[in-house]
C-alpha cells in the first residue's frame, strides 16, 4: 500500500523559518511585520495609515488578546475587545496615528 505524503513539504518549512529567524527586521512597526496599536490614554477614534492590523487595548500589563482587525472595504472598524474606533487615513504612514503616540512598541523586559 503506499504511504500518504501531505503535499506541503516541512523540509520548505523548515528552510523558510531559518531564513526569515535570520533576517534582520528593519521595518519600524516595534519588531511586527503587521502594524500594532494601542489606546492607552483612552481616545475615542484614532486614525491609522493601515486597514489591517493588531489591536492591543493598552499597553501590558493592561492590553487585551492582540486582536488582528481588517477594514476590508470599509473605512473604520470597531475592536470587539476594548471597542476603540480605528478609522482609516491614507495620508498618515503605516506606523504613524492621529492623535500620535498609539502604535505598540514592545518594551525590553
Amino acid at each position: 500500500m503506499p504511504r500518504f505524503r501531505h503535499p506541503f513539504s516541512f523540509r520548505l518549512l523548515a528552510t523558510m523559518v531559518r531564513r526569515d529567524a535570520n533576517e534582520p527586521r528593519e521595518n519600524g512597526m516595534a519588531g511586527h511585520l503587521i502594524p500594532h496599536f494601542q489606546n492607552d490614554a483612552g481616545h475615542s477614534s484614532i486614525e491609522v495609515g493601515v486597514s489591517e492590523f493588531m489591536c492591543c487595548g493598552a499597553n501590558p500589563p493592561h492590553d487585551h488578546p492582540h486582536v488582528f482587525l481588517d477594514m476590508g472595504d470599509e473605512a473604520e472598524i470597531v475592536c470587539g475587545y476594548c471597542s476603540t474606533l480605528y478609522r482609516l487615513n491614507t495620508t498618515l504612514k503605516p506606523n504613524e496615528t492621529n492623535p500620535a503616540g498609539c502604535l505598540f512598541e514592545e518594551r525590553a523586559a
